[in-house]
């Protein structure tokens, strides 16, 4: 694969999967075979757009193409675990849209199906990937503020939302922690790992998805998140991580950000920004580039955003619906009682 170009199935054809195809198409080591959608019009449509050879109107046509390398699926959350086990099961290598899946449970069965298959399996965790993100972790992993104390960050927008819209839909895993509230999760265990303890309290919809939700996440260590997100009132997106000797402030799209400041005690703030060459602020280019390099150097997972640390995630969203109430149809438990059945991960 190394001479060839990665070739790329597109699964679902709404807003994100538009925007990545958008980026990828600009990456000269990719190429678009084929997009599929539940129905034929959509997935044309699709394909003209982007100037894609093949479209299909079911999922499984796309999963059976032998032409393709890996499938990226777009499709909304809750059929995450259908669309990327369908093309698991057909030897395709995969990358999956956040939130991972509905709960820890279906999460775990995926990557128990990857490893099985010995195929690819990534979380689209584009922030993981952001070269500016990778920079501040690593300013933080080589103590540039010292022991990590408190980690904030937030993600809400204004809405409002009709019942009628996905994101107040149960059935499509509505709500605003799976949607938004997983950035500021994850980025919280980017840099402490998975938390020993998990507080929440949210206000609930008619429907019973979270408006909004707060959470406090605890680690033994003594270190602290203070996490929010909504769907009812729109927030700064900023972030910051506070440290026995210093605190980074991410002033505004934390996930994708342009900027961070360093404060380090007895010194001037220290700024760090985002070089150009990397492409636009949004650009979802460089979790493609990652899924490639690693599809090239054999791997089964990346390490920039590793299959245990997508659980973790996974079983932190699974006990903060856990405290508030959230559970969507056919859900037969979350929060703690997923907690502790991931699979044994093989080294990537």
């Amino acid at each position: 694969m190394a001479e060839q170009k990665v070739r790329w199935g597109i699964l679902a054809t709404g807003g994100i999967a538009a925007a990545f195809t958008a980026d990828l198409v600009d990456l000269p080591d990719a190429e678009v075979v084929a997009v599929a959608s539940r129905r034929q019009e959509s997935a044309d449509a699709f394909a003209e757009r982007f100037g894609i050879p093949r479209a299909y109107g079911d999922w499984t046509s796309l999963a059976e193409d032998g032409d393709i390398d890996v499938v990226y699926v777009a499709t909304p959350h809750s059929a995450h675990r259908e669309a990327a086990g369908l093309c698991l099961e057909a030897g395709r290598h995969v990358l999956c849209e956040k939130a991972f899946t509905l709960n820890a449970r279906e999460a775990v069965e995926l990557v128990a199906l990857a490893q099985a298959r010995g195929s690819f399996l990534m979380e689209a965790m584009w922030m993981y990937c952001n070269p500016l993100v990778r920079r501040l972790k690593a300013l933080v992993d080589d103590g540039a503020i010292g022991e990590v104390r408190h980690v904030q960050a937030d993600f809400g927008l204004a809405g409002p939302f009709p019942p009628s819209h996905r994101l107040r839909d149960p059935a499509q895993g509505g709500g605003a922690l799976l949607d938004l509230g997983v950035y500021p999760v994850s980025f919280a265990q980017l840099l402490l790992g998975e938390p020993s303890d998990v507080t929440a309290r949210a206000t609930l919809s008619a429907e019973g998805v979270d408006l909004q939700t707060g959470a406090l996440l605890s680690w033994d260590g003594g270190a602290l998140a203070s996490l929010h997100c909504s769907i009812v009132g729109g927030t700064a997106t900023a972030a910051s991580v506070t440290g026995s000797a210093g605190r980074i402030d991410v002033p505004g799209g934390f996930f994708f950000p342009e900027r961070f400041v360093l404060h380090r005690d007895g010194r001037d703030p220290q700024e760090f920004t985002a070089d150009p060459a990397d492409g636009p602020r949004n650009t979802l280019r460089h979790e493609a580039a990652e899924v490639m390099r690693a599809l090239r150097a054999g791997e089964t997972e990346s390490p920039l955003v590793p299959l245990e640390g997508t659980l973790a995630v996974m079983r932190t969203l699974d006990a903060i619906r856990d405290r508030v109430g959230v559970r969507y149809p056919g859900e037969e438990s979350t929060g703690e009682e997923t907690a502790g059945e991931a699979p044994e991960l093989t080294p990537a």
